[in-house]
């Protein structure tokens, strides 16, 4: 972590920016805009973008998951330009936050890994390029969307290592827990061989 330079009530202005931007359901809003249907009554009922391609959209889906990273990366980057580096963190972590637990929705939302690559990218560049390629080249070899996810999560404390990236190894490892967590019903699948593939009916 970062030493704390800012505020106390700087830094709670960017939990709350970073939990708005977090917070906007994409994946809601674009399969109602394009008369998609109701996200929640398909699939998983998930606002992620895995589910969002269960509508048959690829567009929709892959607008879904730029937009859901790309709230992480601008909450990340606004901070670290108005107030520092301990506020892109604090922004970071309430922009996953957001999108996980969003107020607008009953806080049933998504899973967080497009925001996680989206974060990671702002935060550290080379971490999040490598994560990123480790989520492709899972998802190219299992077929399997929760599987990659984990794995690549998993794998960017490697990455911060490797890459010395210290100043970011405790807030990601604080999100691959809670991306674990999120995943646990994908997980108890995955063991009894029951999760299906990309493109599949359910999550």
């Amino acid at each position: 972590m970062p030493f704390l330079d800012s505020s106390l009530a700087t830094l709670a202005i960017w939990v709350v920016i970073g939990y708005l931007l977090g917070s906007i359901p994409f994946g809601l809003v674009l399969t109602k805009a394009f008369g998609l249907g109701n996200l929640r009554e398909i699939g998983s009922g998930n606002i992620g973008a895995t589910n969002v391609l269960r509508t048959g959209s690829k567009s929709t889906a892959a607008m879904t998951l730029i937009l859901d990273g790309a709230k992480g990366a601008v909450a990340v980057l606004a901070a670290r330009v108005v107030a520092g580096e301990d506020a892109a963190q604090i922004a970071a972590l309430m922009a996953f936050i957001g999108h996980c637990f969003p107020v607008w929705i009953g806080f049933k939302g998504g899973k967080g890994v497009a925001t996680f690559l989206g974060l990671l990218l702002a935060l550290a560049w080379p971490v999040g390029v490598l994560t990123c390629a480790t989520w492709l080249a899972a998802a190219a070899i299992s077929r399997i969307s929760s599987l990659s996810a984990i794995v690549a999560a998993s794998w960017s404390l490697l990455w911060c290592i490797l890459l010395g990236q210290g100043q970011i190894f405790l807030l990601t490892a604080i999100l691959v827990a809670l991306i674990l967590w999120r995943h646990k019903d994908n997980i108890s699948r995955l063991k009894s061989g029951t999760e299906p593939r990309i493109g599949g009916s359910q999550t």
